[in-house]
């Protein structure tokens, strides 16, 4: 059964974003991720632009059916946390990185 997955975690991992877009495109699922990685890519935000991606990346967990959490080594920091929280609130499916067997590229 096809779903609608967004990926949530540290733009510091965007090596493993990659990873689990292919893996989860591949198994027929539609991926909404990241416009960019701030961390991994040395980008630096406003205020203002930072709060926006937090709203747009809320309203694409709407979009969902579930989010798959990118959690390298256990790591959440307190956007994917709240990101989390939201989810579950709402009564979306809530997956992680950590626990599947992607394999690494």
């Amino acid at each position: 059964m096809m779903r609608v997955i967004t990926l949530c975690g540290s733009t510091k991992f965007k090596r493993q974003f990659e990873q689990a877009n292919a893996y989860l495109t591949l198994k027929g699922n539609i991926v909404i991720g990241l416009a960019f990685f701030e961390q991994s890519e040395g980008i630096e935000l406003t205020t203002e632009q930072a709060e926006l991606l937090g709203e747009l990346h809320f309203k694409k967990i709407d979009l969902s059916d579930e989010i798959f959490v990118i959690d390298v080594e256990g790591y959440m920091g307190s956007s994917t946390k709240k990101e989390i929280e939201y989810a579950e609130r709402t009564g979306k499916t809530v997956r992680y990185y950590s626990k599947t067997d992607i394999p690494e590229k």
